[in-house]
């Protein structure tokens, strides 16, 4: 039988997380990109942390960073009434951190690949900087845009490792699509986790070529030269 309330619930998570995602590495990208601090390469390495880290330290970090116990926790626990650990917010908060490397790569690439003459005509022309981002860099990094967020929503999909640390298994709170495929195993439950196993193999696959093929189509020239054509006018 299909867990559609972890299904709904991982859906939920992996949207909320690319678009406070979106947002969040947009700044970080564009000062790594444009930059000459000696500080970059330190962020650079500290964004791209949990590529390499395995996911259980994570967890615990965040664990204890996000309990009641710690200051960042009692501050929102008085701001909110709720706990982060053990709940969807915490799931939110680890999420982004957890998958923000996915999301700042893609649009720090994509931004260092924009010309600076065109920044410049921008700028002779009397536009603000944040008239220019808005109008130049945001069009001419829509392939980057479109790449952070489908990759930033795959990701956050598959977590497994700090999910289960940060929010345990908690039906309709923090109990995603991974975490049953987890329970289905443990008690010999092999129909479901085979069921939701396949669920999550084709979605990756669908938004792999989906990122593939819109790739592929937004590499594509707006206008072909054609030099057969020229000579026939000539």
């Amino acid at each position: 039988m299909l867990e559609w309330s972890a299904l709904w619930l991982t859906i939920k998570l992996a949207a909320l997380t690319s678009v406070c995602l979106i947002f969040i590495a947009t700044p970080i990208a564009w000062w790594l990109s444009t930059t000459r601090s000696r500080w970059a390469t330190a962020v650079d390495a500290l964004v791209a942390m949990p590529l390499v880290l395995p996911p259980t330290v994570l967890g615990f970090y965040f664990l204890l960073a996000l309990s009641p116990q710690s200051s960042f926790g009692q501050w929102w626990l008085g701001l909110t009434g709720q706990q982060l650990t053990f709940s969807f917010s915490g799931l939110v908060v680890a999420s982004i951190v957890y998958s923000l490397p996915f999301a700042v790569q893609p649009l720090q690439a994509s931004f260092a690949g924009i010309d600076h003459r065109t920044l410049e005509a921008g700028e002779v022309l009397g536009a603000s900087p944040i008239d220019r981002f808005v109008s130049l860099v945001l069009p001419l990094s829509s392939r980057g845009y479109l790449t952070a967020a489908i990759l930033a929503f795959a990701h956050t999909v598959g977590e497994f490792g700090v999910v289960l640390m940060i929010g345990g298994n908690i039906p309709g709170e923090t109990r995603v699509v991974s975490i049953a495929i987890y329970e289905a195993v443990e008690t010999l439950n092999y129909d479901a986790a085979h069921t939701l196993s396949l669920v999550l193999i084709g979605f990756s696959f669908v938004v792999l070529a989906l990122t593939y093929g819109l790739n592929r189509h937004f590499a594509r020239p707006l206008f072909v030269h054609n030099p057969k054509r020229e000579s026939k006018r000539a």
